[in-house]
């Protein structure tokens, strides 16, 4: 009989692409992978590895084999999700992979109420950058992800994923207080599309959101730095070498020499979570749902 353990080392081998890089994502050592590989290539009577250049290639019939792993281990993940159901318990470790923002503007509330209601459930937070974080979900590394839309630009989801939407984010434009429009009550968006921008890290989603959010209107982007970190972007406005699209979530208080002006129509982004649906029953992650949902009552506009 085929061992479940022995297909998840098989399936993380997959997915991760080397017996070490399978052995850090199950916790395990590399010589426990290589022994539970061994045991299952006797049990299948076939080799399911075969040595390419430093690492390893999967066989046919390992491929074969992942393939069944996959739904087995989905399945084994619907019924732990299905006993924790039964017990209506919140309670075990769960991991959460969360953008900068999301984690500044919502989890230090979301966790607290957590921690407070149910002592026995472990939430371990992971910050990812948006472009790492389904990734990260595929490979198995997060039952959880904290994420963003922007409108215009939805990040697609793979099949076997499902979301829950937390609240929208809206963005104002980060301006050098001596600017000619820094102090406008409201700015048009079509008035704006010629700044010099300060933006996200090169290729990154919210780059490609900023360049077509301004094609879209005609204009051309005019890039002049892309910063990821918040506070160097605000930094750089403030010395007067850009302007930033600025969303108001986990935002934290601004330097002298920056003006938030907003912006008409809204530049707005969905906020929102995902999870394996075959972990959706789950009442560690309704949980998780309700406290990212109640921690933005109250969020500063």
């Amino acid at each position: 009989m085929l061992s479940v353990d022995r297909l998840r080392v098989l399936h993380a081998i997959a997915v991760h692409g080397s017996l070490s890089a399978a052995s850090q994502a199950l916790h395990v050592t590399n010589s426990a992978v290589s022994q539970q590989l061994a045991k299952l290539e006797r049990e299948v009577g076939q080799p399911l590895v075969e040595r390419n250049g430093r690492g390893v290639r999967l066989t046919a019939a390992a491929e074969l084999l992942v393939d069944h792993a996959s739904r087995i281990l989905s399945l084994v993940h619907q019924a732990e999700a299905d006993l924790e159901a039964h017990r209506d318990d919140v309670t075990g470790h769960l991991r959460l992979s969360a953008i900068p923002t999301a984690i500044r503007g919502l989890l230090p509330r979301a966790l607290l109420a957590l921690r407070e209601e149910h002592p026995g459930l472990h939430v371990e937070l992971s910050e990812e950058e948006p472009h790492e974080i389904l990734p990260s979900m595929m490979r198995g590394e997060a039952d959880m992800a904290l994420v963003v839309d922007w409108d215009g630009a939805p990040m697609p989801l793979p099949e076997g994923m499902s979301r829950a939407p937390i609240t929208d984010d809206v963005s104002d434009i980060a301006l050098p207080a001596d600017h000619p429009l820094a102090h406008s009550e409201l700015l048009q968006l079509d008035e704006i599309l010629d700044l010099p921008w300060i933006s996200w890290s090169r290729g990154s989603i919210c780059d490609d959101w900023l360049h077509d959010m301004i094609r879209r209107r005609g204009g051309e982007p005019r890039i002049v730095h892309n910063v990821e970190e918040h506070q160097t972007k605000l930094a750089l406005i403030a010395a007067g070498i850009g302007a930033a699209v600025m969303p108001r979530m986990g935002r934290g208080p601004l330097p002298e020499g920056v003006r938030m002006i907003p912006v008409q129509p809204a530049l707005v982004r969905q906020v929102y979570v995902f999870w394996r649906t075959d972990a959706s029953r789950r009442p560690a992650i309704r949980a998780v749902v309700r406290a990212l949902r109640e921690a933005t009552v109250g969020e500063d506009e």
